[in-house]
């Protein structure tokens, strides 16, 4: 099982290893190849691999108006890294404090004196230190002083397109789930508490777990084909979701709602992981509830078709 850090005092037998830096938000098909490459080195020279991300990601920290920005929770992407082979990983604060770490001393104090890093992996557009100071051709130039390697492999490429986090936000932003699924090489998903909401559902005649989907990127408003599971349970149940405003019934807030196929119980404040299977409509507001349930029932037919 992966070892998890908070800080970089990191275990002797962790020191002299394959270091990674990134957000690695999604793990998806570009991080996959990258850990794979990782993963070689790791043969060849016998050595353990790292990962440092940082929480909060320092780009919705320095822009505090950038809520819905994730393609996955910590929790989710600290168990997609653990699938990949990764032996531990170090998830650092990003505080006032640390974003005014010099680069350079952030090579000298941490990736030399704490880490011993013997190869860092990086991406090409790499920037760290005050003010985004540093950059890879600058841990390139420390190299020898410091005694490590830095290894900067070639973008992942689909079609001519680098595949990437944003890549995938855009996607998901444009309602194109069946590409986002791809580049991630699995189903999209959110995780969340069930919460107690207004019983909009029970009324229409459809009732639903309502998710407060946190910091999730705001995929396109709509009506999904869903797969659902609870946590420690590899019981997976089909059901659909809407994910948006709920025009109809003039919903401030974005909610994720979910109706399960074939199930009756109560599952509030029980820990759901929702996948996407298939993007079935946009959201769209309706004249009264009655049109609204004639809709539902046209939506279920296409959601239980969904594999």
């Amino acid at each position: 099982m992966v070892k998890l850090y908070k800080s970089f005092d990191i275990n002797k037998n962790h020191k002299e290893s394959i270091i990674l830096i990134g957000n690695f938000d999604g793990v998806h098909l570009g991080h996959q190849k990258l850990f794979k490459l990782a993963k070689s080195y790791k043969k060849k020279y016998n050595l353990k691999i790292g990962v440092i991300n940082f929480e909060p990601m320092p780009k919705m920290f320095f822009n505090k108006s950038l809520k819905n920005f994730k393609l996955s929770s910590i929790n989710q992407k600290l168990n997609l890294l653990n699938n990949l082979g990764v032996d531990f990983i170090v998830t650092k604060k990003f505080d006032k404090i640390f974003s005014k770490t010099k680069s350079i001393n952030f090579i000298k104090n941490i990736l030399s004196k704490k880490l011993k890093a013997r190869f860092i992996f990086v991406s090409n557009n790499f920037r760290f230190g005050n003010k985004r100071e540093g950059d890879v051709r600058f841990l390139i130039q420390n190299e020898e002083k410091y005694n490590y390697q830095v290894i900067k492999p070639k973008p992942f490429l689909i079609n001519k397109k680098i595949v990437s986090s944003s890549l995938i936000r855009s996607c998901l932003e444009k309602g194109f789930l069946e590409k986002t699924n791809k580049l991630l090489n699995r189903r999209w998903s959110i995780e969340g508490m069930v919460q107690k909401g207004r019983q909009v559902g029970k009324k229409v005649g459809f009732p639903t777990c309502n998710i407060d989907i946190k910091d999730y990127v705001l995929a396109k408003p709509g009506v999904y084909a869903v797969s659902v599971s609870r946590k420690n349970n590899f019981k997976t149940l089909k059901g659909i979701a809407n994910l948006g405003y709920r025009p109809t019934f003039n919903q401030k807030k974005i909610l994720l709602e979910v109706h399960l196929f074939n199930f009756s119980g109560n599952l509030y404040n029980k820990h759901l992981s929702v996948e996407f299977l298939k993007f079935i409509r946009k959201e769209k507001k309706f004249k009264n509830i009655n049109k609204l349930r004639s809709q539902i029932k046209l939506d279920l037919k296409i959601a239980k078709r969904a594999t």
